[in-house]
């Protein structure tokens, strides 16, 4: 619908739209993917350019404001947006631009990860970038970004190569490795608060546009039995290989058949990055695995694997996350984790486990701000229930989540930062261990001394 422009402050320099709880579309500027997040800034600058940027960022150091920076809104945390400050809002930032010859890709902040694997994979290139398409870039770039080709071709981090963003004082810098290297260090991997990054340049590796790619399933009672097979497998899998787990009851997606929907599962979604008779090899001994209640493994886009499951995660649902990374898939951390998803109340509630090492562990573990390369799988445990199912279903799936994770405890190590809800802040040295999280405080101090840039 139109929106309906009210008076708001002049800001000089800036050419976009200034958002406030006056505007009759606040509301809906204001929403985040994660419907659960309810928070009122008192601005939300909409910017179009870098220029804009660095007059939001000045305009709200004139008047005290704390700031935080939106990409394309889809941090579970919400840290995006805040109370009575300003949000520079840079989704309306989309753009992309792809040199073939040098397999780069530049992006703007506002653009989601559907939007650059449809320009880079014209090409046949693409780089890391999460599983659902509809995550933003900035985001998931800045926490480390895990994703289906991480263990062939590394982290999101590992492949960015410059980044250009606004500073707390409204200044335009350059980072890469010989200009603003230890800014650059703390742009791969140490998440939000060191200014408002408006440009991302990756280096891109030829992918499909086809792959061998797609989901297997089991009864969620043969999940102890299936994930021992697994964790025997994936020990010794070539980088190729990419896998991950969900436990949860069936969703009503549209790639499975009526008749699953809701009951129990455990699915193993598997890519190998291979051609032909030799991707098939490599995911035999996956696909073999006990009496699967439906193989879903074929070639398919790329692209295609990328968005699978948006439907499941639509915005506006309400999210809660819980997250430990894991030294290993013990039989105890199997019996845990299957007895654990049983329990879930919502239908829409799973847990996700994610399958590293490969390219993450073999990077150099100085080289970024993202920590715990060594640790092998990371699980997320989301508890989701609709809007309507806050009284009922909220209080039950967030205690569930939190009981889930915490019985993981004896076997966990460290935390993926992009995982961490808003009630989890007293965890971020835990995300990074000491050093590298005083590193990255120390950063924070010499770029925003006034502490301009808030988390939420």
């Amino acid at each position: 619908m139109p929106h309906t422009r009210t008076h708001s402050p002049a800001v000089p320099g800036f050419s976009g739209r200034l958002v406030t709880p006056r505007d009759a579309d606040y509301d809906d500027v204001r929403a985040m993917w994660n419907g659960a997040v309810d928070r009122r800034p008192r601005y939300l600058a909409r910017c179009l350019s870098p220029s804009d940027a660095a007059a939001a960022v000045r305009f709200a150091g004139e008047r005290g404001l704390a700031v935080t920076v939106r990409g394309g809104g889809h941090g579970v945390a919400g840290n995006a947006l805040c109370d009575d400050g300003l949000v520079v809002d840079l989704g309306p930032m989309k753009s992309v631009s792809v040199d073939p010859a040098r397999r780069t890709a530049t992006a703007g902040p506002g653009t989601l990860w559907g939007e650059l694997d449809a320009a880079t994979q014209a090409f046949g290139l693409a780089v890391t970038g999460g599983v659902v398409s509809h995550t933003g870039l900035s985001g998931l770039t800045l926490g480390g970004g895990l994703g289906w080709l991480m263990r062939r071709h590394g982290l999101t981090v590992d492949n960015l190569t410059r980044a250009e963003l606004i500073t707390a004082d409204g200044r335009l810098l350059t980072a890469d490795e010989h200009e603003e290297p230890e800014l650059f260090w703390g742009l791969r991997g140490g998440g939000s608060g060191l200014g408002a990054v408006t440009s991302f340049t990756y280096r891109l590796h030829p992918v499909g546009p086809e792959v061998l790619a797609g989901p297997v399933l089991w009864p969620l009672e043969d999940a102890p039995a299936v994930l021992r097979r697994y964790r025997d497998h994936v020990a010794s899998a070539p980088p190729e290989v990419a896998t991950v787990v969900t436990l949860r009851r069936a969703p009503a997606a549209p790639f499975l058949p009526v008749e699953l929907h809701r009951r129990p599962v455990c699915m193993i979604t598997m890519l190998a990055l291979a051609e032909g008779d030799a991707a098939e090899r490599l995911l035999a001994p996956l696909r073999s695995i006990g009496r699967p209640l439906l193989d879903l493994v074929r070639r398919r886009p790329y692209a295609g694997l990328q968005s699978m499951t948006d439907a499941v995660v639509p915005a506006g649902w309400h999210y809660y996350w819980k997250s430990t990374g894991l030294r290993e898939l013990s039989d105890p951390v199997i019996d845990t984790m299957t007895d654990h998803a049983a329990r879930a109340r919502s239908s829409r509630s799973y847990a996700i486990l994610f399958h590293l090492g490969g390219a993450v562990a073999e990077a150099d573990p100085a080289a970024t701000a993202f920590a715990h390369r060594a640790v092998p799988h990371h699980l997320n445990v989301n508890a989701v229930w609709l809007p309507r199912q806050q009284e009922s279903l909220g209080a039950p799936e967030r205690a569930w989540a939190r009981d889930f994770v915490a019985a993981l405890a004896p076997y966990g190590e460290g935390v993926y930062v992009n995982f961490l809800d808003r009630d989890d802040r007293s965890r971020l040295p835990e995300a990074y261990g000491d050093r590298t999280h005083a590193r990255l405080a120390e950063l924070r101090r010499r770029l925003d001394p006034d502490g301009v840039f808030g988390t939420g």
